[in-house]
């Protein structure tokens, strides 16, 4: 009997030195998984720290950016054709620093609660799985990690929505931009016809002054003409008082003054250079009744006011060679198309033909086009 308490005691105290060698390791391995599962909890609540609690809401009125799309023509457009190229854009990606998780003490009191507790604290059986408990619900762990799942894979599609509108966004651009570099082309060839038209103006205005030096000489070269006409008029009186015996000399000086009257008939008499006028009064004064835009000349009809205006009451002053204007009507209003510079006039009727000035032309002139003084 002794013997057998004596190995029962043996036995008793081996299982007991194996018992404390496997707490010993199992006290290594307790501390090893608190240590794991405090820094499971740090990192889940640093991470709810960087989800967004929820997604941004859209916004009732979206942005808009007007691109004009009208063709660019001749002609000025007061309300173009546009199209918003921010029509399908999702602004509400824009929005930053939305609310956070950011979990707590409270938090991580629930990470540690593996199982649902009833009312009185105690676990719930699971009625799927015999012998188990219930892991999922409110107040467990598996709540706040499926609420960070989510939060997670919406935070992950939100990503891939603005990846997916940073690649629409740049074909706008790059459209945009290839909008933009087709201007340019056209942009520089009419800068260098406007510096080429600048040239040409310049180089009109000083042929209009060599013109205008030229009669005035032309007119001093007329004023001598009008002395010399005057002194051999003196010199015909005198010879008409001579005797019969320079009947000689009187001939001679008759057919000078043949050849002077010639003279006077071929040039301009000064009566009619002063009868013409310079300008009309401001307004419409007729309008095209036909048009060569080939030979450049119109055929204008004019009111009878402005025949007189021109031609005086009785139509016995010469034609001014008057610039006038062209416009047209048109769905948006008047359009301005070019000017002309009155010619000839038509005896006994209201027609003049003019000359279509191309430098001012802006639209081929046409029938029913208004003329009209500034």
């Amino acid at each position: 009997m002794n013997k057998v308490l004596h190995a029962l005691v043996y036995l008793i105290l081996a299982v007991s030195g194996v018992a404390l060698f496997f707490e010993l390791n199992l006290f290594d391995k307790k501390a090893l998984l608190a240590d794991r599962n405090r820094q499971l909890e740090d990192y889940l609540v640093r991470i709810s720290h960087t989800l967004e609690k929820a997604d941004a809401t859209k916004p009732a009125t979206l942005p808009e950016a007007k691109k004009d799309i009208s063709p660019v023509e001749a002609k000025e457009v007061e309300v173009p054709e546009t199209e918003n190229v921010l029509e399908d854009y999702p602004v509400h990606l824009e929005e930053a620093n939305l609310e956070t998780l950011k979990w707590d003490d409270k938090e991580r009191i629930q990470m540690r609660q593996m199982y649902k507790l009833d009312g009185e604290g105690k676990k719930i059986p699971d009625p799927a799985n015999p012998g188990d408990f219930v892991k999922k619900g409110p107040g467990t762990a598996a709540e706040l990690l499926d609420v960070l799942f989510d939060r997670a894979k919406a935070q992950q599609a939100k990503l891939n929505v603005t990846r997916a509108e940073l690649v629409a966004s740049r074909s706008k651009l790059e459209a945009l931009v290839a909008d933009y570099n087709k201007l340019k082309p056209p942009a520089r060839a009419d800068k260098i016809l406007i510096e080429e038209l600048k040239a040409k103006i310049a180089q009109l205005e000083s042929d209009k002054a060599n013109l205008e030096e030229q009669v005035k000489k032309l007119k001093g070269q007329i004023e001598d003409l009008n002395a010399e006409v005057t002194s051999l008029k003196d010199e015909v009186t005198q010879a008409k008082e001579e005797t019969e015996t320079v009947k000689e000399d009187l001939a001679k000086a008759q057919k000078l003054v043949e050849q002077l009257n010639k003279l006077l008939q071929q040039r301009p008499t000064s009566s009619s250079s002063n009868a013409a006028i310079t300008s009309l009064s401001a307004g419409n004064k007729g309008k095209i009744i036909d048009a060569n835009n080939t030979y450049m000349f119109a055929i204008v009809e004019f009111d009878d006011a402005s025949i007189k205006e021109l031609l005086g009451e009785e139509r016995q002053n010469p034609l001014p060679l008057l610039e006038l204007g062209i416009r047209r009507k048109g769905a948006n209003g008047d359009v301005y198309v070019g000017r002309i510079r009155l010619r000839q006039a038509v005896a006994g009727k209201n027609l003049i033909v003019a000359d279509i000035l191309g430098d001012w032309q802006q639209l081929p002139a046409e029938k029913d086009d208004v003329v009209f003084a500034e």
